[in-house]
């Protein structure tokens, strides 16, 4: 069995992600059991919702990573070797396993094949993965845009932003975005054929750019980052919005909370503000993932990734994709992908 590297928990942050709260180690990759399967990773996700599960407790929907321990998270890579009689040697797979270069998988838990015929395999991670399928639950299942409608997505260049004001488009709304540079807002208005879009680091306030580019207001909102874009939402938000709340990536690494001035606004405008967690939802992956490969294929569909290479990169591609470096999807690459031209 090979030897692997690891990326695992040094410390718990107080606030902001450092690098000294992980370690890189090396480990025996332990040795196969009945049903298990060893995998060889391709490709890893960093996504927001794991700054939660670096705090003591995790998050209410599921346990914290464990100091000592590799985080994990969600992968992309090829079965090295099987005892489990649904997966063969040379499958291509996808699983929440360790932040390594390889993984056993016991009993083969967690893991589904992958088509790589369908798309390149690191987009299994991004628009084909879970962040695509959290902006259908978000915008088709709970936002449920109709023809005529004004849509709002905030960090909209990101891996769910930008499928969520894709699928709200392709419903036929008009759709506005906010990004954190011109170049993403030139992305989201451009290849993913936002209507509108702003870089909300230089406008003078998110209420006034919204102000501006939703002057007849707003009727869906796809809520990621919280804070003072959630107060400005509710602010300008028409009566009876459906405003669909993905996460708050603005508010993970304060130590005060941003406190909402308009609050109030939910009564007496009848917002209905939903929440929701997409593992909920997991049991719609496979007919997600027929339907937007169709879009991407049709053309419909732009996608975004930012990849970076090498397992050693993995806090600091972590780090930034917090602080809004990131531009589409980050993804890295641990490993060779035979299918990559």
């Amino acid at each position: 069995m090979p030897t692997t590297r690891q990326v695992s928990l040094a410390s718990r942050p107080e606030t902001a992600v450092l690098p000294e709260n992980f370690m890189m180690l090396d480990a025996a990759t332990p040795p196969l059991g009945d049903g298990d399967v060893l995998v060889r990773h391709i490709y890893m996700s960093v996504d927001p919702y794991m700054r939660g599960l670096m705090n003591d407790g995790g998050v209410a929907y599921a346990a914290g990573f464990e100091i000592g321990k590799p985080l994990f998270g969600r992968v992309i890579g090829e079965v090295a070797e099987s005892r489990n009689a649904d997966f063969r040697e040379g499958d291509f797979v996808y699983g929440m396993l360790d932040w390594a270069e390889w993984s056993v998988a016991k009993g083969g838990e967690s893991l589904r094949r992958v088509d790589p015929a369908l798309a390149p395999l690191s987009y299994f991670l991004g628009t084909l993965g879970f962040p695509g399928l959290t902006a259908y639950v978000g915008m088709m299942l709970i936002g449920k845009p109709k023809e005529g409608e004004t849509v709002y997505v905030s960090a909209a260049s990101g891996a769910v932003g930008q499928v969520a004001g894709q699928l709200a488009r392709i419903a036929g709304a008009r759709v506005v975005g906010s990004a954190g540079s011109d170049e993403k807002v030139r992305f989201i208005t451009g290849e993913c054929g936002f209507h509108d879009g702003f870089n909300y680091r230089i406008a003078p306030t998110v209420l006034e750019a919204l102000r501006l580019h939703c002057s007849d207001g707003i009727d869906v909102i796809f809520e990621n980052v919280g804070g003072e874009n959630l107060d400005a939402v509710l602010a300008h938000a028409n009566p009876f919005a459906r405003i669909a709340v993905c996460g708050m990536i603005s508010q993970y690494n304060l130590a005060e909370p941003y406190h909402l001035r308009h609050v109030k606004e939910v009564v007496s405008k009848r917002l209905n503000m939903q929440g929701f967690v997409v593992r909920d939802h997991a049991h719609l992956i496979e007919q997600f993932i027929e339907e937007t490969a169709g879009h991407i294929a049709d053309g419909r569909m732009a996608v975004a990734e930012d990849v970076m290479n090498g397992l050693d990169n993995a806090p600091a591609a972590f780090i930034g994709m917090l602080a809004g470096e990131n531009f589409g999807k980050r993804v890295i690459q641990v490993g060779q992908d035979p299918n990559a031209f």
